[in-house]
């Protein structure tokens, strides 16, 4: 067996014992940091997407597409659409947490949704809908995920779709209707 093949089989069994992501996921409690502030004294929209994506890097994780399966098995995500809705402001020294839904998934793509939240009173201040590409990093295209890959985002997608849907999915950008 190949290096490459046998790291390939580590990280598959490796995965084994790593438990499926929650119905929704909810991250790690995060800290608006000090550069983050704007000159409105509020969080910078930029670094809402910064702590969405902080969320994500987390749950990858868990669904065993993160740093490590890049290095082994050179393959990566890639955001190809992102929907930010700013909802309420967050200042410095707000604890936050963001929690994210898979709401759909095929051989290629990822469809999530995450909705950050004030982490002690529980108001959203933002909401993001995404969808992530699959990419073959030697190609750098778009490429089908690995069947075990697949398999484990299909069986989290199916548990999310067991739990009540947030508000906002599917919204699109457009001036009220009169």
């Amino acid at each position: 067996m190949t290096t490459a093949a046998a790291a390939k089989d580590n990280l598959k069994d490796s995965l084994k014992d790593v438990p499926l992501p929650p119905a929704p996921f909810l991250s790690s409690v995060m800290q608006v940091e000090p550069q983050w502030i704007d000159y409105n004294g509020h969080l910078n929209m930029a670094y809402y997407n910064v702590m969405m994506d902080r969320a994500i890097d987390e749950m990858w994780l868990q669904l065993g597409i993160g740093p490590a399966y890049m290095r082994e098995r050179h393959g990566s995500t890639f955001t190809a659409e992102c929907h930010v809705r700013y909802l309420r402001e967050i200042h410095l020294g707000d604890p936050v947490q963001v929690t994210v839904y898979l709401l759909a998934a095929d051989e290629k793509r990822i469809h999530t949704f995450e909705e950050l939240r004030h982490a002690t009173e529980g108001w959203i201040s933002a909401t993001s809908e995404n969808m992530t590409i699959h990419i073959d990093m030697n190609a750098r295209k778009t490429a089908p995920f690995p069947p075990d890959i697949r398999a484990r985002i299909q069986a989290v997608v199916d548990s999310h779709a067991a739990v009540p849907r947030p508000e906002g999915i599917g919204r699109k950008v457009a001036m009220p209707s009169k």
